[in-house]
Parts: C-alpha cells; structure tokens; sequence
C-alpha cells in the first residue's frame, strides 16, 4: 500500500511534530540492580511475590511478521521524550502502517535509565503483561503507563494494566521485582552494539532515523518501502 505525502502530513499534524532531541545516556549497566521497589498496592491490596518463570524472550511486536520493512524503537519508560513519541507519534505509523501489514515493529528496551527507581520496574510490568496477554495488552499498558509518567507507582501499574485487560496484581509484582531486567538489560546491550545512546531510539531496516517524529519516521520507512 503506497501512502500519500497527503495523508502522512494529515496524520503529524494531528500529533505534533517531535523534536530531534531525546533523553540521553552513555554507557554503563543501565542502572539494573536486582533490588526491589517497595511498591505500595494501594487500593489493589495485592500480595506481592516474585515470579519464577518470566518469558524472557517475549519481544513486544506488532504488525505482519514477514513485513519486508523491520522498524525498532528503542525506549525508556522513564524519559519524557519517548512518552512524547509514543503518545504522539507512535499512534500516526501505528495507523499508517501496521494495520496495512507494510511494517513489522518492534520495542526494544533501553533503560538510560532516566529515573533509576522506575525504568526497569516499568519496564518489566509491561513485558509481563504482554508475556501474559499478548503483543496488544503490551501496546496497550504501555500507551496507559506513560500517561503516568512522573507519578509512577503501584496503583499507576495496576491501572495501566487494568487497561490493558491484564492482572494488576502481576503486573506489580513484575515491577516490585524487575522480573524482566535481564531481558531489559539484554535489549540495552543489543542497542549499544548499534549504536543507541539515547532515547527514543528509532531504527528503520538497521538504519537509524534521524528524529522520531511521525514525519521522519514516515519518510525513512517509505524510503524503505520503495527501496530507495
């Protein structure tokens, strides 16, 4: 399917065009420490106990798998530039391209972290519900978290996976202790060794783009499409 230059503007307009400039960090272990949140439960009342089979290898995607064009976007669940993208841009290339099959996405995990408390503990509740619920209920928790970005905690968590038609209570104890960090960590390395130092990370076909709003991220995927 060939999309208009019409249509994409359509499209950023409705979101707004996000600047180039992201949340950056240098290289480390990306803050992961094994240690636990402390997370309060709130009204979910929950009873919080570690999981012992986290699918580590659950990768968030979304779109047709055999896709010729692969996008990534590497994030932090603690920096405000990839709430932005993912609140703003993201819906733009979701409805642009995914639901035509042009594109396979992925999200990748890359824990700056912006805030060492949360970025893996976010991270792991998202991936956990998405390990339990499917490619969808990650989108979906993870859209309804970054809305919370700033006051995370654990009610936020239960809420967002809530939203996402997810356990809250699981998704708890994801974050209270970061089940998912290896895999985080994992996703962390892999960006380095392509050259991620900050977030949002987006790469089309390997290439990196250079921005992440929906209008960069558009023309490096027709690009892609047309071969160029």
């Amino acid at each position: 399917m060939k999309h208009t230059r019409r249509s994409l503007l359509a499209g950023v307009a409705a979101t707004g065009v996000v600047g180039a400039a992201g949340c950056l960090g240098g290289s480390g272990d990306g803050g992961g420490s094994g240690a636990t949140v402390g997370l309060d439960t709130g009204e979910y009342d929950c009873d919080l106990t570690e999981p012992t089979d986290p699918d580590l290898g659950f990768r968030p995607t979304l779109g047709d798998p055999d896709a010729d064009v692969l996008v990534q976007a590497f994030e932090d669940f603690t920096c405000p530039h990839c709430a932005t993208y993912k609140l703003e841009a993201f819906p733009t290339i979701r409805e642009e391209y995914l639901a035509s099959g042009d594109v396979r996405y992925e999200h990748w995990d890359f824990p700056i972290p912006v805030n060492e408390t949360w970025a893996v503990p976010v991270a792991s509740a998202a991936r956990g519900v998405g390990a339990r619920g499917g490619n969808e209920a990650f989108f979906a928790f993870s859209t309804a978290v970054y809305e919370s970005q700033g006051s995370y905690s654990g009610e936020a968590i239960g809420a967002a996976a809530e939203t996402a038609g997810g356990d809250p209570c699981a998704a708890m104890a994801d974050a209270e202790y970061s089940a998912y960090e290896e895999a985080s960590m994992s996703d962390r390395s892999e960006g380095e060794s392509i050259g991620v130092s900050g977030t949002p990370a987006i790469f089309v076909n390997g290439d990196p783009v250079d921005g992440y709003g929906a209008d960069a991220i558009s023309t490096a995927i027709e690009s892609a499409l047309s071969g160029d």
